[in-house]
């Protein structure tokens, strides 16, 4: 006799949870999760060391909001900190959208989107990407219906990899009411080199509904520790705050993340470093005649369509562990001793097109 269930919300129960990309063997490079290969610095070790886990955290991360404040040139008070960016994100779709509202973002995007949309009972509203894996933000602004309460922009967007530009954000920005919230998603933007791409703390003061989301997970190399945050205006931070699950980030992480901006010159070296590792990768990857946008964030996106598992196993063969999505393979920049097997794994992959059974090939 099957035991009597209780009654859950059926939106979240079709919901298939968000799950972390695949562990890696002892010899494989794990290259699924985006994640910062360097270690930490000897001085946010140091500062975790420190902390008093018996004791509760400062709640509002005054401090490292003061910092983040500073360097923005505003008050602590238009600042929100979190346990990673997405959690601020989740805070902001939960105080602005409720059932019966919408929320609009680019599609393919980041996964967790949906998953917190319909954490807060709102509306997905998700808009294709342009046939170059990047947001149409035409077609976003197009889409805005007077149930619209926020829109999402990724930039660089995870997974394909792409930037909006400034023109094209502002442009954007003009043609979205002051009424719905935007959110500039960041966490990838100190792996930016275009010169044209979109830059959020430039625009914050330009527009009373933008809010901007960073994180130190990726850049920063704390992504164990989990913690990012926001800028915005003062009441939707406060909005933020409202909601946010007290007491939700580590005194370890707070005092990480300050370490990490004082020694920010240091941690921006090992970015560069990554980026040279990305531009071997692009390269190698075009050579073997992969069409693939310009990679802007620390990974790569490969468009494998149908045919994706099979390219990640053949990747997973060569001791790369990727992120195989429903159209395309995400990978990570990871330690340059990766490149070689990524860049063999993928020659594998574009043979089996040409040569191997329809079921491990490309379109």
């Amino acid at each position: 006799m099957t035991a009597p269930r209780v009654r859950l919300r059926p939106e979240i129960e079709s919901i298939v949870p968000y799950r972390q990309g695949r562990t890696a063997a002892e010899d494989a490079f794990k290259l699924s999760s985006n994640e910062n290969p360097f270690p930490p610095l000897p001085e946010v070790m140091q500062a975790i060391t420190a902390s008093s886990i018996n004791r509760y955290p400062e709640s509002s991360a005054a401090a490292l909001r003061q910092l983040i404040g500073s360097r923005h040139g505003i008050s602590a008070e238009r600042v929100q900190v979190g346990a990673g960016s997405v959690s601020v994100l989740a805070q902001l779709i939960s105080a602005a959208a409720a059932p019966g509202d919408e929320v609009l973002y680019s599609w393919r995007s980041f996964e967790a989107y949906p998953l917190l949309v319909a954490t807060a009972g709102a509306t997905t509203v998700e808009v294709p990407n342009t046939p170059g894996h990047r947001h149409d933000l035409p077609a976003m602004a197009a889409a805005i219906t007077e149930r619209t309460r926020l829109v999402i922009v990724c930039s660089p967007n995870n997974p394909t990899s792409t930037t909006v530009t400034h023109d094209e954000f502002t442009e954007f920005m003009a043609a979205v009411p002051a009424s719905v919230l935007v959110v500039l998603d960041e966490a990838y933007i100190e792996f930016v080199t275009d010169p044209d791409a979109v830059r959020g703390a430039s625009l914050i003061n330009d527009y009373p509904n933008l809010v901007v989301l960073r994180t130190f997970s990726k850049a920063y190399g704390l992504a164990g520790l989990r913690i990012g945050y926001a800028v915005g205006a003062e009441y939707v931070m406060d909005a933020a705050r409202a909601v946010a699950i007290p007491l939700s980030v580590t005194e370890p992480a707070q005092r990480a993340a300050i370490i990490s901006l004082e020694h920010e010159a240091e941690l921006l070296d090992r970015v560069a470093s990554l980026n040279v590792v990305r531009e071997r990768i692009r390269i190698g990857l075009i050579d073997l005649g992969w069409d693939l946008p310009d990679p802007q964030g620390n990974f790569v996106w490969l468009p494998t369509g149908e045919h994706t598992l099979a390219a990640a196993e053949v990747f997973a063969e060569h001791g790369i562990i990727a992120r195989p999505l429903v159209d395309g393979l995400r990978i990570s920049v990871g330690e340059e001793e990766s490149v070689e097997k990524l860049l063999r794994a993928a020659a594998e992959v574009v043979q089996m097109r040409r040569t191997g059974p329809s079921t491990a090939t490309l379109d």
